[in-house]
């Protein structure tokens, strides 16, 4: 805590926190919130790139995406959203007990913020060992390997994609550990459709040519469009747990300022910062969760 004696410099009252560039607090909380928004305005932007590309990609093969958006497990995606909701929540609570100056609420909140960070990660780590267990990851060799069995492995080959169906059963072979997704059942579904109803829209003019080999269904060239979307999927969620490690070394720091009773009613700029880049993460995930996971399930419902 500053003493009396710390916070007079020549003789005049110098507030606890003031550095030493600025003329008063009100100087420096400005610069510093001018500071933060420029940054998040830049994040904002940095992330809509991302989501630009996933939209242009979705626009163009959205049944190639929806295949790929119903293997990811939404349950852990909900969880992972309810779990950022509430940090938010804490966070807030955070904010508003170090304007209080009640040190011992900061703390307890630091902490719970800190604890609900360290679950979604923990659930993001489930949710990419899932994938990496099922051959989901977009780079060849990172997937399990698993050597053939030929005895369950001219069975799954005699099948053609489109009779795997979504959920269902399969022997998993993966020597090299490659991209894996033998259902292309979807594509068949609107294919059928298409051509019961040519006067409707069932395929866009790229997966009329993206998915098909000589007018038949290619399982290779559908795999490679949900290729794509697990390289949109892992890129932005990874970059988003990115963000999320980098929230919780923020909160490492707050947390042992507030223990030592730096923040009070007086000064308490570097809380409400970290707030409002913990609150940018959460906001940036309540996009991510429909546009990954929900997005596209009324495909599998007809």
């Amino acid at each position: 805590m500053a003493t009396h004696a710390d916070s007079l410099e020549h003789g005049h009252y110098h507030p606890p926190g003031l550095q030493h560039q600025f003329e008063d607090m009100k100087q420096q909380e400005e610069s510093v919130s001018i500071g933060m928004w420029m940054f998040l305005v830049q994040e904002i932007m940095f992330f809509g790139g991302l989501f630009t590309v996933y939209l242009v990609f979705r626009s163009k093969y959205p049944m190639a995406f929806a295949a790929g958006s119903n293997h990811l497990n939404a349950f852990w995606g909900g969880l992972n959203t309810l779990v950022l909701i509430v940090s938010s929540l804490t966070m807030a609570l955070t904010v508003y007990y170090a304007q209080k100056g009640n040190r011992n609420m900061q703390v307890i909140l630091i902490l719970l913020t800190m604890f609900f960070g360290a679950v979604f990660l923990g659930v993001k780590t489930v949710e990419y060992s899932d994938k990496y267990h099922d051959g989901l990851v977009p780079v060849t060799g990172w997937n399990r390997k698993v050597k053939a069995d030929p005895a369950h492995a001219e069975v799954e080959h005699a099948k053609p994609c489109w009779e795997m169906g979504h959920g269902a059963e399969h022997t998993y072979v993966n020597p090299r550990g490659e991209f894996q997704f033998p259902d292309c059942s979807l594509a068949k579904q609107a294919f059928d459709e298409q051509q019961a109803h040519p006067d409707e829209t069932h395929l866009t003019s790229a997966e009329k040519v993206g998915y098909f080999s000589n007018g038949q269904i290619d399982g290779d060239k559908f795999r490679d469009k949900i290729r794509i979307f697990y390289w949109i999927y892992f890129v932005m969620t990874g970059l988003h747990a990115l963000h999320m490690i980098v929230g919780l070394g923020l909160m490492t720091w707050l947390l042992w300022k507030a223990f030592r009773g730096t923040f009070s009613h007086d000064y308490f700029a570097p809380v409400e910062m970290s707030g409002l880049y913990w609150h940018f993460v959460d906001i940036v995930w309540i996009f991510l969760f429909p546009l990954l996971y929900l997005l596209g399930r009324h495909f599998m419902h007809g």
